[in-house]
């Protein structure tokens, strides 16, 4: 996972992912560098674009926790809601599978 925080941080910097840059951020940041592993990443890399990449995977950055600061609390209340939506959503889905069935046999 280190492998690839450094080749998103080299883009980030808009300098260029190659095994060399990728080792040099890795050492620099303490971590034991697999020159297999780094080898495998930069092919990997060398024909994805990747702000198309993460453009593509929205749903990615949407699912990552937000920190609450120390001293605030998430609203309790929030949570039986959701579980409710889900619960019903759920219920819906079952039923549909269920009309499916008897459309099998019906």
């Amino acid at each position: 996972m280190e492998n690839i925080y450094a080749a998103m941080l080299l883009h980030k910097a808009g300098k260029e992912i190659n095994e060399e840059s990728v080792t040099k951020v890795l050492t620099a940041a303490g971590v034991t560098v697999d020159p297999i592993q780094v080898k495998a990443l930069v092919a990997s890399l060398s024909e994805v674009n990747i702000d198309e990449a993460i453009k593509a995977a929205p749903t990615m950055m949407a699912a990552a926790p937000i920190a609450v600061p120390a001293g605030e609390a998430k609203p309790a209340a929030a949570a039986p809601e959701d579980k409710k939506k889900k619960a019903e959503e759920e219920k819906a889905k079952e039923e549909a599978a269920l009309e499916g069935l008897g459309a099998l046999f019906g």
